[in-house]
């Protein structure tokens, strides 16, 4: 099987870190082309130094990493270090990044790397605000066709808001880079909250992760330590959900997830419901689909395929 060429676009973020983590330790399954960062959970530099921080914490120092926007399209920067902590990857002790940030900006790497690639074989891999994917769909339209899919992590239908009553955090800090990515004819897979809800850290889940003995289990398991207080306290939950990486393991083990093929639109304007995805999920408009749109996950077997890929690193 030759590797699914991706880009991961992101916002590190603890659940980012893992993401990540995930497809450097499935090369048979993908080939990360770099990974392009975006203002979101944390400023930009933040994010930038994150994702060199997870490269280096997988052995990786090689892998491209690109500072993108800085903040959204239309509206100011609304950040998540209630849920993060200050440095977005708090928990465990990790030392500051030597691999350097490239010189290109990340938009400008999307470009080149789309129009130079063959129609239908990249796939971006969007974790964070859509601000990045959405300006260079924008400054280059003729990219789209080079797209093979875009899997993203956003949303949400029956599980509604995170951050607001309606609206998923990555959705609403910029809905009109959403509503661009959703419009664009590009073939999405969303992976929203109703999913990623169900990707849930229990005791017995995050010990497998420390008892994996190495630097990776136990940071991601340090990770996950921090990030799940919040989560604990908001929803009662068994612990903290890990969002991010169902994308990656969609790539790897598509049959894990199940969903629909319908609409969705991006609401911008309504001060009550700005960032919601409207998901026509019970399919009573004539909106024609343009969202693979999942509802679904076997949780057993993603911490399973995720517990074997971190023990590789």
């Amino acid at each position: 099987m030759t590797p699914r060429k991706i880009i991961i676009d992101t916002d590190p973020g603890q659940d980012d870190a893992v993401a990540i983590l995930l497809a450097l330790a499935s090369p048979d399954e993908i080939d990360l082309l770099g990974i392009t960062c975006v203002a979101g959970n944390v400023p930009l530099d933040l994010t930038a130094r994150n994702a060199r921080i997870v490269c280096e914490l997988a052995g990786r120092p090689g892998t491209r990493v690109y500072a993108g926007c800085d903040r959204p399209l239309a509206h100011s920067l609304v950040t998540a270090e209630h849920v993060h902590g200050k440095t977005g990857l708090d928990g465990p002790v990790l030392p500051e990044p030597t691999m350097p940030l490239q010189d290109m900006h990340a938009v400008d790497f999307l470009i080149d790397t789309l129009r130079t690639a063959s129609a239908g074989s990249v796939t971006l891999c969007p974790l964070g605000p859509l601000t990045n994917i959405a300006t260079a769909l924008t400054r280059a339209p003729d990219i789209a066709p080079r797209i093979d899919e875009i899997v993203l992590m956003g949303g949400a239908y029956f599980e509604v808001g995170n951050i607001t009553p309606a609206a998923e955090f990555n959705i609403y800090v910029d809905p009109e880079a959403a509503q661009i990515v959703f419009r664009s004819g590009v073939p999405l897979t969303v992976m929203p909250l109703d999913v990623t809800h169900k990707a849930l850290v229990t005791g017995p889940r995050n010990e497998a992760f420390r008892a994996l003995g190495s630097r990776v289990g136990r940071a991601v398991a340090e990770m996950t330590d921090f990030f799940e207080r919040f989560d604990l306290e908001k929803y009662g939950s068994e612990g903290a959900p890990l969002h991010d990486p169902c994308v990656i393991a969609y790539l790897i083990a598509p049959h894990l997830f199940s969903g629909r093929h319908i609409n969705v639109e991006i609401e911008t304007v309504s001060a009550l419901t700005r960032g919601m995805t409207v998901a026509d999920w019970w399919r009573v408009t004539d909106r024609a689909p343009n969202a693979m749109f999942m509802g679904d996950i076997h949780a057993d077997g993603f911490f399973q395929l995720l517990t074997e890929r971190l023990a590789r690193l």
